[in-house]
């Protein structure tokens, strides 16, 4: 590349390049496998990123004024992690050594937390393009709240989020999904680059995939370029310096490369994709590399040298930028504030005392209360917002007198608070991952039975530990005459399955209420709320529910006797089946106790002592009451128990006949007691 053009570049520039293309297959070699070919032929890109584009600090990589680079295709890591090892984050080639290995900071794919400047867990194809639209949407959001009118480009908080995503991302249904919808909100500070190389795991991606990916983003409202050639560094500096200018539109740039280049035998083929070269084909890449065969994992001392220089001149970049932020502090002090408090997860004090409260004795949906709460913190806590997959006032997740986050060309405000995502329910769970790792504490509704769409997402909201919240509402066969299409069943017990996913079934609005309390106090993973459609009986209840739910199991209902002879568990819109039935049994003096067990994640963290008060082992009769499959009660009632539940899909009629037909009554639970007492008394040990 000659010295003339607008991108300063020299002979070194072209070796860390060489140099990053031959660690990447000294890494999958050594480890036995892992994906080089991508890696190799992506090298251009991401040296030009980091070393030339990007605005990053590798001594800060928690830098809130920071670009944000998201590896959509997580399997080519080393693409990722030989960039920071060469920008100078705290990753060695020693690191690289241990690719894949126990306790390794260069695991498979990137996982976030793990390695110092990976912004997100990718590796699930399509997730990583679609949680940075979520990342573009909560930067414009963020600008929004802490710098609304400074100019464009001029806030201390504008950045890009660039991604680099690979054919097999462009397949997932998620990313048409996501790229749709960044393309109506007009998200120019998202670059996309799509490494058009025509190779999947099966072979040439024409097996499977023809068709114009630039005139489908295109149609989708996205600004679309494209370079023939990767290796064409001047055309792709130019492309990509285009698409970061680009203001009122998401852009792409579809950039043409060879997989494994420049590997003689390997380049272009699919068995480059996801295997070691061999060690004569990695001898024989080093030669047309000009790097010597019998070095592993060699950086050269100049070429370090070279690309830690550019280290210190974003040292540079950022203290001018410290000296803008240092200023904005000084003018906006109860922004900074704000800022420093999302920064740290923290709440402010005295926030509880907007939540509402409900009578005893009336009657409220607990979704009907989810909004209540929602609208009532909202003030307090602008770092809440959301949205729904166009079921906003079925789940009642609408901020009132809020505008809608829109372009406002579209009749909405940039910086609005009630997001719209269309029906897109496993877009919305990736987007919502991108506005957490923003520090916003996000919340996305739709209908239980829809988790399903979405459960990719929520996975990695897991993995992650990322603070959103699901407002999963018409949460069983209580929803009624849409019939069991829209019924959930099964989901209660699938999501439970989820290691790292709190799934809170309340009972009541004031149960809803605390729900909500303890999810956002505990703000280090994701929830869901399970929401009824129908009205529920507000219960009255003796003790403080707040600190009753956060425990997760607790007693709603004390028997008669010190130790009940039986004990009923439920959870949701089955709780009240559960106190009724107590009183007929209490009325025949058996002694009867109430469980309410909004989340069995909570009570399983409770200390055994309080989980035995709750459920003493003594006491053998048990039942469980809940409009869903029986899966996982066994563990609560034990072998003597009984399970009320559904083993089979629901119909269409009003939830009122649902539950006579289907057994989920009070007198079915009052039997299921009496033949718990049967079997429990009945045995008289060995």
């Amino acid at each position: 590349m000659s010295a003339e053009t607008a991108l300063e570049w020299s002979d070194l520039d072209d070796k860390a390049i060489a140099v990053s293309r031959a660690l990447a297959a000294d890494a999958v070699q050594q480890a036995g496998g892992g994906h080089s070919g991508a890696a190799m032929a992506l090298a251009p890109a991401t040296y030009l990123l980091f070393q030339h584009l990007m605005r990053h600090d590798p001594a800060d990589p928690a830098w809130i004024g920071r670009d944000r680079f998201v590896l959509s295709c997580g399997h080519t890591s080393l693409a990722l992690y030989v960039q920071l090892i060469l920008s100078g984050y705290e990753l060695s080639v020693e690191d690289l050594a241990r690719l894949r290995q126990w306790g390794s900071p260069t695991p498979s794919h990137p996982e976030y937390g793990r390695t110092p400047g990976v912004e997100m867990t990718t590796g699930p194809l399509g997730q990583g393009l679609a949680t940075a639209v979520g990342m573009a949407m909560a930067a414009r959001k963020q600008r929004g709240l802490f710098d609304p009118d400074t100019p464009p480009g001029r806030s201390v908080f504008d950045h890009t989020v660039w991604v680099i995503a690979s054919d097999g991302d462009l397949q997932e249904g998620l990313t048409s999904e996501a790229s749709s919808l960044a393309g109506h909100q007009g998200l120019g500070n998202l670059v996309l680059l799509y490494d058009d190389n025509h190779i999947s795991t099966e072979g040439d991606t024409d097996l499977a995939f023809s068709e114009d990916v630039l005139a489908r983003y295109d149609a989708y409202g996205w600004h679309t370029q494209r370079v023939r050639d990767i290796n064409d560094l001047s055309a792709l500096h130019g492309a990509l310096s285009a698409a970061r200018d680009e203001a009122d539109r998401p852009s792409i740039i579809a950039v043409e490369s060879v997989i494994a280049w420049p590997a003689p035998n390997a380049r272009g083929t699919a068995k480059s994709h996801g295997g070691p070269l061999g060690a004569d084909e990695v001898a024989a890449t080093k030669r047309l590399l000009g790097l010597p065969e019998d070095r592993t994992l060699h950086i050269p001392d100049d070429v370090l040298r070279h690309t830690r220089q550019g280290a210190e001149r974003r040292r540079e970049e950022r203290g001018d930028w410290n000296v803008r932020f240092d200023k904005w502090r000084a003018g906006n002090p109860r922004a900074a504030e704000l800022l420093d408090r999302m920064m740290s997860g923290g709440l402010p004090d005295g926030w509880t005392s907007k939540l509402p409260a409900f009578p005893a004795g009336t009657w409220t949906a607990t979704r009907a209360a989810s909004g209540a709460v929602l609208n009532a913190v909202a003030g307090t806590l602008p770092e809440l917002w959301g949205g729904s997959a166009d079921l906003g006032g079925n789940n009642c997740t609408v901020i009132h007198g809020a505008d809608s986050f829109l372009p406002e060309p579209k009749g909405g405000s940039p910086y609005g608070r009630n997001l719209h995502f269309g029906v897109r329910e496993h877009a919305m769970g990736a987007i919502l991952n991108g506005f957490a790792l923003y520090g916003f504490r996000p919340y996305g509704g739709t209908f239980l039975v829809f988790s399903d769409y979405m459960r990719p997402a929520v996975r990695l909201a897991a993995l992650m530990g990322l603070p959103v919240t699901y407002v999963w509402s018409h949460d069983s066969i209580g929803l009624g005459e849409d019939g069991p299409t829209h019924q959930p069943v099964e989901h209660l017990a699938a999501l439970r399955a989820i290691p790292g996913l709190d799934v809170v079934r309340p009972a009541d609005a004031n149960e809803t209420v605390a729900a909500w309390r303890t999810i956002l106090e505990r703000g280090d993973r994701p929830a869901g709320l399970l929401l009824s459609r129908q009205d529920l009986p507000v219960l009255d209840r003796p003790t403080d529910a707040a600190a009753d739910a956060a425990r997760g199991g607790y007693v709603l209902v004390e028997s008669s006797a010190p130790t009940p002879r039986v004990i009923l568990i439920g959870t949701g819109s089955e709780v009240q089946l559960a106190v009724r039935a107590a009183e007929l049994l209490e009325a025949e003096a058996i002694a009867t106790r109430v469980v309410s067990m909004p989340c069995v994640e909570w009570f399983a963290e409770q200390d055994p002592t309080y989980r035995r008060r709750v459920l003493p082992p003594e006491v053998g009769a048990r039942v469980s009451v809940e409009a869903g499959i029986a899966l996982g009660w066994r563990e609560f009632v034990g072998e003597y128990g009984e399970i009320v539940a559904l083993s089979h899909y629901g119909a269409s009629a009003p939830y009122e006949v649902l539950y006579e037909r289907f057994g989920l009554t009070v007198d079915r639970v009052v039997a299921a007691a009496r033949a718990s007492l049967a079997k429990a008394e009945a045995y008289t040990g060995p």
